[in-house]
């Protein structure tokens, strides 16, 4: 079926629940059992697919999720776990060990960075991180430790497009499991598994919960790389919670239309951007003029709500007058779901193998479900306050009614 057909149906089925449409929440820890015999039948049981033996390992509404998942990505399995984070950090785990090497871009999200600069480190794994534009090229910094290759398209703040197929290939004549973070594009844009990707990460808090009230984390894999996964997760106490498996799958079933209006109305923005003489240039893969327009447009189906502008030499004060004042745009980490936010971002300090440079302040946008021409008026708003500021230092903002 085509993927707004799966999205709608997938994990969901009502017959086998007196009819209702939504998976049930089941709230459990404890599971009982009749008899011994079934008790041992199912402890014997519990790594298989699907068994319910004790909360932690999930429950119908985990699976439901799961299932869904699995069946968007192409995959043969997925895990459900607590954040975006524990979807990074329990396949790299699964497969990393001391005296192992990793490859992880240069552009990765922050906290991937972190966790291989320090617990991984602190264990003996050693990381190079790479240019993202390295493509084929990946195959000359590849050791004989290497297990690991760590993609991320496009780049966390700096948008960076990766040559995806170019990357795993060299990864896997070369015997090294590839990992890709595809939070931005989600299996509606792209898929990871279908351009030799082993282990897809999402941080389903983003776009597939969608509302801005759970925190959640799917990796999809393969039969060949489950149950490692699966085990170091479980190894981990990583569970998720009955409501949040609840909400990642209500906000499943509406993805494909949230997704298009982002789209849409990030495109619009991201053009409006193009004109402002405040602006030095956009990051966003989906415009003609973005360095890594090519490789989107050839390996992408779509692009969500979220890019970046770097400004022109700006005093500080005079960038925050223009934010502090805005009416729609909120100021506040993560992104994803029905509302549009703002946050001024530092990748200079966040680079190892390249450096980045821009005359300004880069932001990060994300466009949420507003009208876009209100967007545009907020931000033409803005860049009159940061005009302002500029010229004779920075104003009082004005009072909003954020209601």
């Amino acid at each position: 079926m085509k993927d707004d057909t799966t999205i709608v149906h997938a994990g969901r089925k009502p017959f086998d629940n007196h009819g209702i449409v939504n998976p049930p929440v089941y709230h459990a820890s404890t599971v009982l059992f009749p008899t011994v015999e079934a008790w041992e039948h199912a402890r014997e049981q519990r790594d298989a697919p699907d068994t319910v033996v004790y909360g932690r390992r999930g429950t119908p509404t985990t699976f439901a999720l799961q299932d869904a998942m699995a069946e968007l990505e192409g995959a043969d399995r997925c895990i459900a776990v607590p954040s975006g984070l524990a979807a990074i950090t329990a396949p790299l785990l699964a497969f990393l060990e001391p005296g192992d090497h990793m490859l992880m871009v240069d552009a990765v999200y922050y906290p991937a960075r972190r966790f291989a600069d320090s617990l991984l480190a602190r264990i003996g794994v050693e990381t190079t991180f790479y240019d993202p534009a390295v493509g084929a090229g990946i195959a000359d910094l590849i050791r004989e430790n290497t297990r690991v290759v760590y993609l991320e398209a496009p780049g966390s703040q700096t948008f960076e497009m990766q040559d995806v197929p170019a990357v795993t290939e060299a990864a896997r004549e070369a015997g090294a499991v590839t990992m890709m973070d595809n939070t931005w594009a989600t299996p509606l844009y792209f898929k990871p598994l279908d351009f030799g990707v082993d282990v897809s990460i999402m941080a389903a808090t983003k776009y597939i919960v969608g509302h801005s009230d759970a925190m959640l984390g799917l990796v999809s894999v393969q039969d060949e790389h489950f149950s490692r996964v699966r085990d170091s997760a479980w190894g981990l106490g990583m569970a998720v919670g009955p409501d949040d498996c609840y909400l990642g799958q209500r906000g499943l079933r509406t993805l494909s239309a949230r997704l298009a209006r982002h789209q849409e109305s990030a495109l619009k923005l991201a053009a409006w951007f193009e004109t402002r003489p405040e602006v030095a240039r956009v990051l966003y893969p989906a415009l003609p003029g973005d360095p890594g327009h090519e490789l989107w447009k050839r390996d992408f189906k779509g692009a969500s709500g979220l890019f970046g502008v770097v400004l022109e030499e700006t005093p500080q004060e005079a960038v925050a007058a223009m934010l502090n004042g805005y009416r729609y745009f909120g100021m506040g980490g993560s992104w994803g779901g029905y509302e549009s936010l703002v946050l001024p971002t530092r990748p200079e300090k966040l680079r190892s193998a390249t450096t980045w440079d821009a005359p300004g302040t880069t932001l990060r946008y994300h466009v949420g479900l507003e009208d876009p021409d209100d967007l545009i008026a907020d931000l033409e708003a803005g860049f009159e306050r940061l005009r302002a500021a500029g010229r004779d230092g920075p104003a009082e903002s004005p009072e909003l009614d954020k209601a």
